[in-house]
Parts: structure tokens; sequence; C-alpha cells
């Protein structure tokens, strides 16, 4: 698989507990690609489900999480779209987001009846969008290596909170990679540990992300060694 050494490298690099997994935003069903039949709670459900295998999930998937839905540029049915207008008011209601806010969530900016997810090690397209799990450590090198944590000054240097689906179209504006805390919903509906944080990766940066990766791995393992030398110094 095209992706296969590419996965292998981020996950080694990294060393992550969990494979990067894979998303592309599709106008159809790919051939040789199965629709699932899973019903889950919210889109980021489908990133764990991810990790198992290569599938596609229509737009219509997706509408339990009508916040999910929006940030994913899908046109809502109407009762999905009565679900998003209830779920907005008692987030406002209970102070969760301001009155002000939703306008400002990113959205998927593309054309799509669905999404095809899947390992990044094995996915058949080309990806609009990976993903990984990070610890702070590994989240650490992801932002050295994205560039996000330079101090030049027209540097970005956001990590993002809630929705932390809103992440991905985040990603694919700024075209680089971004990490994100997460929120309350997504811990909930991918049982990821406490302690991880969402790494995303345009698709399109993907190579550029795996060589800087690797620079930054190196780099950090030299200033690693001097920090022990300076601890043992001083032991």
């Amino acid at each position: 698989m095209k992706h296969t050494e590419t996965a292998h490298r981020i996950a080694t690099l990294l060393e992550l507990e969990l494979p990067p997994v894979a998303l592309a935003f599709v106008d159809e069903p790919p051939a040789g690609v199965e629709p699932t039949d899973a019903v889950v709670p919210a889109a980021c459900a489908f990133w764990r489900k991810a990790e198992q295998g290569v599938f596609y999930a229509p737009a219509d998937a997706h509408f339990n999480c009508p916040i999910g839905a929006m940030v994913m540029g899908f046109d809502l049915s109407e009762p999905a779209q009565a679900n998003l207008t209830a779920a907005v008011e008692m987030m406002c209601e209970v102070a969760y987001i301001g009155a002000d806010e939703p306008a400002n969530i990113p959205t998927v900016k593309r054309d799509k009846t669905g999404i095809v997810y899947g390992p990044l090690s094995e996915f058949p397209l080309e990806p609009d969008i990976a993903i990984v799990w990070v610890a702070p450590q590994q989240a650490m090198l992801v932002s050295e290596a994205s560039g996000n944590s330079s101090w030049m000054e027209a540097a970005s240097r956001t990590v993002f909170g809630r929705p932390a689906c809103a992440s991905l179209p985040s990603a694919l504006d700024a075209r680089q990679p971004v990490l994100s805390l997460g929120c309350a919903g997504m811990r909930t509906f991918t049982e990821i540990l406490p302690d991880r944080l969402l790494g995303v990766v345009p698709g399109s940066k993907l190579e550029d992300f795996e060589r800087s990766l690797a620079a930054t791995v190196e780099s950090n393992r030299q200033m690693q060694s001097y920090y022990d030398e300076q601890n043992a110094q001083l032991a």
C-alpha cells in the first residue's frame, strides 16, 4: 500500500500506541470499499472504528451528532437541522459555548456524500486527513515538527479545543498539522485515554510532516543527551 511506509514511520517516530487513521471526503462510495452499517453516536466515533479497517460512511450516518455533521460540512436533513439548533441552544444555556461562537466554528468546505475511513497503512485513496492520538510528550514533537512551537512573529501557536472535530477543517484550512485538546463529547464517544490529545495532519502535508518529524525527533534526541549530561554533572 502506498501509505504503509508513511504510517509506519510516523507511528515509529512518535512511538504511538494506536495506529494513524485516515479520512477522505468523497462524492460516492469508492469501488471496493464497503459501506458501514454501524450506528454511532458521533462522527468522532468513526475515528476509532477506522483503526480496524477501511469503510465508507454516508452523510446520514453522521447525523446522530448534529454538531459533528455540521463541522464535516454535510447538508443536514430537517430533523438533523432541528437537532443542531436544539444542541446549540442547550450548549449556550449551560455556558459551554458563547452565543457568538457557533457561527465561527469551522466546517469542511468540500463537496461530498460521505467519508471513507480506515487505517492510514491500508488506505486505498489519497487521504484528506490523517489522525494520530498523542500523549503530551508526543504532542510536543508534533507541535515542533509542524512549526507551531516557533517563536517567529508570524508563527501560529494555536491548540484547538471544543468541539474536537473542528480541528479537522482547521487543519485543512491552515494547510498544516494542528493539535486539539479534545472535548467532552469526543472523549465520551471515542473512549480515548484522558491523557491523549488529537493530532490532525492534512493529507497533502503527510510527506512533509514525516520528514520534519524525523528531524525533530533527532534534534530532541541530541538535546536529551545534553540535558542528561547536565543533570548528571549536578547530581
